[in-house]
C-alpha cells in the first residue's frame, strides 16, 4: 500500500470517505478524488500549467494512430504491437525492457526476496506497470494524461492491478522513503529541471533504492541535442501547426548533465547499453559518413546513492 502525501504541502493525507476514493489533506484542506480508477493528484492550478502540453501531446498521438479498443493490444506490449503501426518503436522498447529486467529488476528481486514497490514515472498507457505487476510487484503508474486510449485510463485493459496516479514529477503525492525503485519511463527528458525532478524521485526512494532513467535520448555532444530539438520542432510545426514546445523541457541527456546530477546528489550512475541490432549499432558511423548530426543513443542509467547510512 502506498502512503500518500499532499503534493502541495507534503503533509500526510487520509481517506475522507468510507469507500477510500477521496484523499484529504488535514494541513491545507485540499481533497484529491479517484475518478474512473485514476487518482487525480494534480491540483487545478497545476493542471492549467500543463493543459496546453496535454492537448498538443494527445493531438499528436491521435494523429499517429496510437492506442486501441482491444485489451489484447495493451497486454501484448512491448513485445508485440498488434496495431502494426509502430512495430519498430515497440521493438526498441521491448529490448530496453528486457535489459531493464535482466540488469535491474531481477537483481533487486533476488536481493529483497519480496514484492518491490516501484514508481513508473511517465507511465503512459501503463504497459510497464502492467508487466512489472505481473511479476508480483506493487506499482504506481504516474502520468499527466488520463485518457483511456493512450493515458492512465487504459489501466482498465490489464488483468493485473496497479495504481494509476495523475501527478507531475516535481510534486509527487507520495510520502518519503518508501519506493524500492523509481523508473523514469521514456520521460526524464520532459523535465524542465533535471535536478528538481531527480531530487523528488530520491525523496520518495528508500536509502538503498535505485532510480532508473529509461529510454531518454543521450548525446555525446550537446550541439547535436539542440539540433535535434530544432529539427523536431520544425517537423511538428509543418505537420501539426504547432512546434510542441509548450513546456521548456530539457529534451535530452549528456555526460555533463549526468555528472552534474551525480555530484549534486552524491549519486553513482551505472550505464546499461541494450543491444538494438547491427543496423542500430552502425547509426553513428553512417551519420558521420553522411555528415549528419549524431543520432541519439538510448541507454539505461541506473543511479544509487554513493553513501548509504
Amino acid at each position: 500500500m502506498w502512503l500518500w502525501a499532499c503534493p502541495i504541502c507534503r503533509q500526510p493525507m487520509r481517506a475522507s470517505d468510507d469507500a477510500g476514493r477521496r484523499m484529504y489533506c488535514p494541513s491545507c484542506g485540499r481533497e484529491y478524488p479517484c475518478v474512473d480508477g485514476v487518482w487525480r493528484m494534480l491540483p487545478l492550478e497545476r493542471l492549467e500549467v500543463f493543459q496546453q502540453f496535454i492537448q498538443e501531446y494527445e493531438a499528436v498521438r491521435r494523429a499517429e494512430g496510437r492506442g486501441s479498443s482491444d485489451p489484447a493490444y495493451y497486454r501484448a506490449l512491448p513485445e508485440r504491437d498488434l496495431s502494426g503501426r509502430w512495430q519498430r518503436d515497440w521493438a526498441i522498447r521491448a529490448r530496453s525492457y528486457a535489459a531493464l529486467v535482466k540488469w535491474v529488476i531481477i537483481p533487486l528481486e533476488q536481493n529483497q526476496e519480496r514484492a518491490l514497490k516501484i514508481l513508473d514515472l511517465g507511465a503512459g498507457n501503463g504497459w510497464l506497470s502492467g508487466r512489472l505487476a505481473q511479476r508480483g510487484h506493487e506499482l504506481a503508474a504516474v502520468d499527466l494524461l488520463t485518457n483511456a486510449w493512450d493515458g492512465l485510463g487504459a489501466h482498465i485493459h490489464y488483468s493485473v492491478h496497479f495504481t494509476p496516479v495523475q501527478a507531475e514529477f516535481d510534486c509527487l503525492p507520495f510520502a518519503e522513503d518508501q519506493a524500492d525503485l523509481v523508473i523514469f519511463n521514456a520521460s526524464f527528458h520532459y523535465s524542465v529541471d533535471y535536478r528538481r525532478s531527480l531530487g523528488e524521485a530520491l525523496r520518495v526512494l528508500k536509502a538503498k533504492g535505485k532510480v532508473v532513467i529509461l529510454d531518454s535520448p543521450w548525446y555525446s555532444n550537446g550541439q547535436s541535442g539542440e539540433q535535434m530539438v530544432r529539427e523536431r520542432e520544425a517537423q511538428f510545426l509543418k505537420r501539426y501547426s504547432f512546434p510542441s514546445n509548450a513546456l521548456p523541457s530539457r529534451n535530452y541527456l549528456t555526460e555533463e548533465r549526468l555528472i552534474d546530477m551525480a555530484q549534486h546528489y552524491d549519486l553513482r550512475w551505472r550505464k546499461v547499453a541494450p543491444f538494438y541490432g547491427i543496423r542500430w549499432a552502425f547509426r553513428p558511423w553512417l551519420a558521420q559518413l553522411r555528415r549528419h548530426r549524431e543520432p541519439a543513443q538510448f541507454y539505461i542509467w541506473v543511479g544509487e546513492r554513493s553513501t548509504l547510512d
